[in-house]
């Protein structure tokens, strides 16, 4: 009778766990995924908008992490590619 009460404890245990990977660790997951996919695919002309709230155009992409992005004329910052937090208007592939 106490192995099938011990194994009646750790039930609630065993299903808190399993709600917790279903609605925080399994969204969070995608999230990072979806951002990485957007990184990778940025390109030169994409509108982007920054962690810190800067808007701009991106004008090179470098291999080593890095992109530059115009925010004004004349006026061009490193960025690193993580740090993009959404892509605004995104610019058709060259033919």
């Amino acid at each position: 009778m106490e192995g099938g009460s011990a194994l009646a404890q750790f039930v609630p245990l065993i299903l808190i766990f399993a709600i917790m990977y279903f609605l925080l660790i399994r969204p969070q997951q995608k999230k990072v995924k979806q951002h990485q996919e957007m990184v990778k695919a940025l390109r030169r002309g994409d509108q982007v908008v920054t962690q810190g709230g800067l808007i701009g155009k991106v004008s090179k992409v470098k291999e080593d992490n890095e992109i530059e992005v115009e925010l004004a004329q004349g006026v061009t910052v490193r960025v690193v590619r993580s740090t993009i937090a959404q892509v605004v208007n995104k610019t058709e592939p060259a033919k």
